[in-house]
């Protein structure tokens, strides 16, 4: 035996030592902000992302010193860099990480967040670009339930109904104004007038807007449908921001907003209706916020499936 061997051997390991009087006990304990890469099943596909991660279980001994927390790091790092990750992964290694914590805990918790990548085409060119879309994973396992979780962040476009209404009547008192003293105006005279800025004398606000949403998946659901949740979300709307555009590309995004007028509660209630129709998913907490290009603040509508015990319809 080396001189090095004999002191790794005498080195102490306080935290496997117990505290002489009960501490108490403690909900989570673990890490976060632990990078690692991971392969995500996604419609059939692997997708690689860099993610960052957040692992915990609770401490139930009130004598204990801690948990293990290299045990921690090194089975989410054996797992995230071996496997592709599907619900059936990262219920194995909820169940690994408990086994690791026999004794000191019945809980677990895990989360990954990371921006996905998806190419994107454009509205009517032939043009296609890259767009991020901010996502998390979560799987947790507490009084004996496992739960799988999958969230979501898309960017869309809103135009407000009201201030669509009120420009069009100030475009028809301008129309009265350039017109009210003829009898008659030929269909030719209007649609000149229409193309010209007079004719197009006030426009609507709109705004960039957001849609969270978290929910809760299916037992028995084979992969995270990330790209399926953010097409059904963009398909709903109609208005999703855009990468690549063109003047015609950019013409059809002012024609969708334009017929998809919407305040927050209208897209509020289009992406409910669109979650309650999907079977993969058990539960749903959205907020909807329109960063308002009126005011200084923003609107936010907020609800859930209202499924018994699910999430609670905080903002």
């Amino acid at each position: 035996m080396t001189k090095r061997t004999a002191v790794l051997l005498a080195m102490p390991d306080i935290a496997s030592s117990e505290h002489l009087q009960p501490q108490g006990t403690l909900d989570w304990v673990g890490m976060s902000n632990v990078h690692v890469p991971l392969q995500i099943s996604d419609g059939g596909t692997a997708r690689s992302v860099a993610a960052k991660s957040q692992i915990y279980v609770n401490l139930e001994d009130p004598q204990a010193k801690g948990i293990h927390m290299s045990r921690l790091y090194l089975l989410l790092d054996a797992s995230a860099g071996t496997k592709v990750f599907t619900p059936a992964v990262l219920t194995e290694l909820l169940d690994d990480v408990l086994q690791s914590h026999t004794g000191l805990s019945s809980r677990a918790f895990i989360q990954f967040d990371f921006e996905y990548l998806l190419r994107r085409p454009a509205l009517l060119s032939d043009n296609s670009g890259w767009k991020s879309y901010p996502v998390l994973l979560k799987g947790t396992f507490v009084d004996g339930e496992l739960g799988l979780e999958l969230g979501v962040t898309v960017q869309y476009s809103s135009t407000c109904p009201c201030s669509a209404a009120l420009s069009r009547q100030i475009i028809q008192a301008q129309f009265d104004q350039d017109f009210g003293g003829q009898a008659t105006v030929s269909a030719e005279e209007v649609r000149a007038w229409l193309g010209t800025e007079e004719g197009i004398a006030a426009t609507p606000h709109s705004q960039r807007s957001e849609v969270n949403i978290l929910t809760s998946l299916e037992s028995g659901t084979d992969e995270f449908p990330i790209s399926e949740l953010i097409d059904l979300i963009e398909g709903t709307l109609q208005t999703a921001v855009q990468t690549a555009v063109k003047r015609e590309d950019e013409q059809e995004f002012a024609r969708r907003n334009a017929a998809n007028l919407m305040f927050c509660e209208d897209a509020g209630r289009r992406v409910q209706k669109a979650l309650n129709e999907e079977q993969r998913i058990s539960d749903f907490w959205v907020r909807v916020e329109h960063m308002e290009s009126l005011h200084p603040h923003d609107a936010v509508s907020v609800f859930t499936k209202g499924v018994a015990g699910g999430y609670l319809p905080i903002p």
